[in-house]
């Protein structure tokens, strides 16, 4: 079998040659960077001649003047706008809080309903949803102990006592007792 590992010494040699082509192509970058720059500098501003006279001077101060005041309109209606867009906001978050406080939930109120009413009103009358849960439910009978038929069975209330009252319904319930 032959092993798959690498040797620590090919596997710096492997990461030295990676690190030397990065720095490459990081080097190659950068003077793209350094010439795209004096190439956008050459197409966008013109080499600057100065006027050997007075009066040319004079014109090209107000040809840049001119420019100055063309951008500074320019600047004060971008700041105008923004400054509108901002109050809109202000005021429109001021609009939002308003309406927050002026619609109180109101408590809510318990509502009986059953299972069949609920997931008929949350998934609509179309939808028809039987929630019988008891319908499939086993039926039990319920065995009654003789006791509890005895205690139910009491009858007239009045008849019992008469039949307690008395030494002899002590002995009665003595003799019951036992």
């Amino acid at each position: 079998m032959t092993d798959k590992r690498m040797s620590m010494s090919r596997k710096h040699n492997l990461k030295s040659l990676m690190l030397q082509v990065a720095k490459e192509l990081l080097d190659a970058e950068e003077v793209e960077k350094v010439n795209e720059r004096k190439r956008y500098m050459q197409e966008h501003c013109p080499p600057l001649s100065l006027p050997h006279s007075k009066e040319e001077l004079q014109v090209l101060c107000k040809e840049l003047n001119e420019k100055i005041n063309v951008i500074d309109d320019e600047r004060y209606n971008l700041e105008y706008k923004v400054k509108l867009v901002v109050d809109e906001v202000k005021d429109m978050n001021i609009k939002i809080v308003d309406l927050k406080g002026k619609f109180k939930k109101p408590p809510l109120k318990k509502v009986r309903m059953s299972a069949d009413a609920m997931l008929q009103a949350l998934l609509g009358s179309k939808h028809k949803v039987n929630m019988d849960l008891r319908a499939n439910l086993k039926q039990v009978k319920k065995e009654v102990k003789e006791e509890d038929k005895e205690l139910r069975d009491v009858g007239d209330w009045r008849k019992s006592i008469e039949d307690k009252a008395g030494m002899g319904g002590r002995k009665k319930m003595f003799e019951a007792e036992s």
